[in-house]
Formats: C-alpha cells, structure tokens, sequence
C-alpha cells in the first residue's frame, strides 16, 4: 500500500465563511491558518496547497484577551534609519481590522510563495456582507 500524495490538479477547494463576531483574534487566526493549509482534510500534503477559501466577516468584532488592546504593539519598519513604528491594538482594531486579523493568519502560515499562495485565499471584511455570493460559500461554525 502506498502512501497518497495529493497533485495541484486534484485539490476540491470549497469556499467558507466564517463569523468573527465575539471570537478571540488569536484562536480564530491559528484555526483559519489550518484550514487555509488543508490540514482538516484527509488529503494534506505538506508541500501543496491543498487548502479552502476562507471568507471572514464582522473582523471589527473580534475580541482579544485581558489587557491585549493596551499592551500588545504591532510593530513595522519603515526602511529608514530609526524607523521603528509601533501602534497599539485598540487603535489598530479600530481602523485596520481586516489587516489585523489577516497579519495574524500570514504569520502562521509557512514563509514563501506556498504560503504566499494560501494566504489570497483568505478574504476578510469588517462588516456583515461580502462580495463572494456567487460561489455559493457554505457557513462554517467553529
């Protein structure tokens, strides 16, 4: 018996979506993360990208744990010397939402053009609608 390896050409993608309203930020980026990898289906295969389309809405809505909003920083960097910038969560909620939480699952998906791949699958919207009617996505509860 030998064991399955599963081909670019073979993957079923389905397309989901998902309510972030009252979900904490962090568990709902390292579940969305494993789905966009593929590793709820039975045919994962480490080295293709065999993961769904994940649709996210109400990402305004997340919630983080105890004083997160105050004390945690997203930091970047301009290029330039001394250009360390960091901005705190509650105003990072407030105006980048969507950023927020896709920042979150790129940083738990796989470094390089195959994480590159599954993370534009992932379509993320503050509010309640979104503009993926047409695939016919299916509600998935976490």
């Amino acid at each position: 018996m030998s064991t399955y390896m599963a081909n670019p050409q073979n993957v079923e993608r389905t397309w989901y979506v998902i309510d972030a309203e009252g979900q904490v930020l962090g568990r709902l980026a390292s579940q969305v993360a494993s789905m966009l990898r593929g590793k709820h289906k039975p045919t994962f295969t480490p080295h293709v990208d065999c993961g769904d389309y994940i649709i996210v809405v109400n990402c305004d809505k997340l919630v983080l744990t105890g004083r997160k909003l105050d004390q945690k920083l997203y930091r970047y960097h301009t290029g330039y010397p001394g250009g360390l910038k960091e901005i705190k969560y509650r105003k990072l909620m407030q105006n980048k939402s969507t950023f927020a939480f896709k920042e979150a699952v790129r940083r738990m998906l796989p470094k390089g053009p195959l994480g590159y791949a599954m993370l534009k699958k992932l379509h993320a919207y503050a509010g309640p609608e979104h503009t993926h009617q047409a695939q016919k996505p299916v509600e998935y509860k976490l």
